[in-house]
C-alpha cells in the first residue's frame, strides 16, 4: 500500500508540473476555440484517458524503455505532433464551416464525442512531458520493501490524472467561453476556428523540434 506520505509528496510534485501548460493542455484550448465546451471536455477525457495509459505502461516496464531509448522515444513524440498539425490543418480548412450547432448537426453526438475522445487519447498518450514525467519521476515515489510495485504506479498515477482533469477542465471551460464572444458573428467564428487551428499545427511542430537531447 502506498503511504500518505509519498502520496502527498507525489501530488505537490505532480501539481508543480501540471501547472505549466504543455501540450495536451494547449490541445484542450485549441480544440475549446475550434469546437466549444462540449469538444473540450470530451478532449479532457481523452487526455486523462491517454496520460493513464502512460501510468500503466510504466508500471508493466515499458516506461522505462522510452525512458532510456532515444530512438522509441522520437517515434511516439513524432506520431504525436504529426496528428496534432494534421488536426490542426483539418479545423484550419474547415473553419468557414463553423456556425451555430454546426457540430451538432455534422454528425451524431455519440460518434463526434468517440472520435473526439480517441483524439484526446491519441494526444495524451504521445505527450512527451507525460512520458517522461511517469517514465522517470513516477518510478521514484514508490516504496520497494512494501511490494506491488505495479500496483503502486497505479494507485500514484491517479494523482495527477486527477489533478490533470481538474486543471484541464478549467482551462477548457474558460476557453470555451471566451469563445462564445466570437460565435455572435460568423465571421468571428471563423477566425477563432482558424486560430484554434493554428495552435493546433504551431503545437505539433513545437512538439515535433524539442525534447530531450539525446
Amino acid at each position: 500500500m502506498v503511504s500518505t506520505d509519498r502520496i502527498l509528496a507525489f501530488a505537490a510534485m505532480s501539481l508543480l508540473v501540471i501547472v505549466i501548460p504543455g501540450p495536451s493542455v494547449l490541445f484542450v484550448i485549441g480544440r475549446a476555440l475550434a469546437h466549444g465546451r462540449r469538444t473540450a471536455l470530451a478532449t479532457v477525457l481523452g487526455n486523462v484517458l491517454g496520460s493513464y495509459l502512460l501510468v500503466a505502461a510504466v508500471a508493466l516496464g515499458l516506461g522505462s524503455l522510452v525512458e532510456r531509448s532515444a530512438t522509441v522515444f522520437l517515434a511516439v513524440k513524432l506520431a504525436g505532433a504529426a496528428y496534432l498539425v494534421f488536426l490542426g490543418v483539418q479545423a484550419f480548412r474547415h473553419r468557414k464551416d463553423m456556425k451555430l450547432g454546426a457540430v451538432a448537426a455534422a454528425a451524431p453526438r455519440a460518434r463526434g464525442d468517440l472520435r473526439t475522445i480517441a483524439d484526446g487519447l491519441l494526444v495524451g498518450v504521445t505527450n512527451p512531458k507525460g512520458i517522461v514525467f511517469f517514465a522517470a519521476v513516477l518510478p521514484q515515489f514508490v516504496d520497494p520493501s512494501a511490494g506491488g510495485l505495479p500496483a503502486q504506479m497505479l494507485i500514484l498515477g491517479l494523482v495527477p490524472i486527477c489533478i490533470g482533469l481538474i486543471t484541464d477542465t478549467v482551462w477548457g471551460l474558460t476557453a470555451s467561453a471566451a469563445r462564445g464572444w466570437f460565435a455572435r458573428s460568423e465571421r468571428r467564428l471563423s477566425m477563432i476556428g482558424g486560430a484554434g487551428g493554428f495552435a493546433m499545427i504551431g503545437l505539433g511542430v513545437t512538439v515535433a523540434v524539442t525534447g530531450r537531447a539525446d
